[in-house]
């Protein structure tokens, strides 16, 4: 115990000893380039592919080409030629190729004049494709359909750019556009030039007041080129209620109920000409406002009535008036004294009588088609029963 504790009294008298501390230097640039010395093949580049990847050759993976054929050809060809005409052949077919979907897109697209850069119009032509090309008219719509663009204000500037204009086109198309574009105020004298321009050499006029509404036009006529004609025309029935209706119901505040009203209670369109205000008056739904209008429009006038007082000259002073002379008075008499005769002669047409006048003559025409119908039949069936018969007396 004793010799513990004097131990433990000299290490505590006894001083620590220092640590040893370690110091880790990083070599310099030129240190580090100095030390190592690489090989000098790896930095030097082989001078061709083949030798670089020469070593292929000896391994395993490697297979040799096959050789060349045995009988080569007798006619000795240039292989530059050859190649050459593998590249012009592929270059051929190539831009072949490339026709071929342009071609589709020009059918499909408005084929635009190279005058009509920086026209406004073209920025509202967004439903079809347009292009540029070399055409003579200033929009190709189709084969055999063109469009003129026209500015009135320009027309006022060059009045006589139209007619060149169209004189260009030829007879090459069969539909000529002039798509007029109103861009003035005062138009009736240059849409006045315009229209006869256009209709003395055979061209259609399409007036639009404003470049949205023109680029419409011709997106339309675009779409609608292999159209037929028959799909802008209106679809009607043909049976005779479809019919009834769209006769009556063109008469103000008749509707489809009332027509199948009028219909179911008398019958036809004859007998509801002929009715009267009180047999009208009796159909249900049917009130006076609708009566009177129906037994007015088919009672009315057929033919509009002319005026028996001749119009008033303007005279540009009171004088003129007083100096007319009594024989012209008297004339004027005397014509309104025939015209009322003629009138008290002649029945007054009414539009009842006009529309049972033409149905007569309709079935005076059904009847003869029938009559001379039957008769074809008739003496076709007696042809061939003497054709029969002698036929018969022939073999016997």
């Amino acid at each position: 115990m004793e010799n513990e504790e004097q131990n433990n009294e000299s290490a505590k008298t006894q001083p620590p000893q220092s640590k040893k501390k370690t110091i880790i230097t990083i070599p310099s640039y030129q240190e580090v380039i100095n030390s190592t010395n690489p090989p000098q093949n790896l930095f030097t580049p082989s001078q061709s592919f083949s030798q670089a990847f020469s070593f292929i050759k000896s391994s395993e993976f490697y297979n040799p080409p096959p050789p060349p054929p045995a009988n080569p050809p007798t006619t000795c060809q240039n292989p530059t030629s050859s190649q050459g005409g593998e590249q012009n052949v592929g270059t051929a077919s190539a831009s072949g190729s490339a026709s071929s979907p342009q071609s589709i897109q020009s059918r499909n697209a408005i084929l635009v004049s190279q005058r009509q850069k920086g026209n406004p119009l073209l920025k509202h032509i967004r439903n079809v494709r347009w292009a540029f090309a070399d055409v003579v008219c200033d929009y190709l719509l189709g084969q055999n359909s063109c469009a003129l663009y026209l500015s009135l204000r320009y027309h006022l500037l060059h009045p006589d750019y139209l007619y060149y204009r169209i004189r260009e086109l030829q007879k090459n198309f069969k539909l000529r556009i002039v798509l007029c574009h109103v861009d003035v105020e005062d138009v009736v004298k240059p849409l006045l030039e315009v229209t006869k321009t256009a209709l003395l050499h055979d061209c259609t006029l399409l007036c639009a007041w404003s470049l949205e509404e023109c680029g419409r036009y011709l997106e339309t006529i675009k779409v609608y080129e292999n159209k037929p004609a028959d799909l802008i025309q209106g679809q009607m029935d043909t049976d005779y209620l479809s019919r009834l209706t769209h006769a009556l119901t063109s008469v103000r505040s008749v509707n489809k109920t009332d027509v199948v009203t009028l219909g179911s209670t008398f019958g036809s369109l004859s007998h509801i000409m002929d009715a009267s205000m009180e047999d009208l008056a009796r159909c249900p739904g049917i009130g006076e406002r609708k009566v009177k209008r129906l037994y007015d429009t088919f009672h009315e006038p057929f033919k509009r009535v002319v005026s028996s007082h001749p119009p008033i000259p303007e005279t540009p002073s009171q004088k003129d008036v007083e100096l007319s002379s009594v024989n012209e008075v008297t004339d004027v008499e005397k014509d309104t004294e025939d015209i009322n005769k003629r009138r008290n002669k002649e029945p007054e047409l009414t539009v009842k009588s006009a529309l049972s006048a033409a149905f007569a003559k309709y079935a005076d025409k059904i009847g003869k088609k029938k009559n001379s119908s039957s008769q074809v039949g008739e003496t076709s069936v007696s042809n061939s029963g003497a054709e029969n018969s002698n036929f018969g007396k022939k073999d016997s």
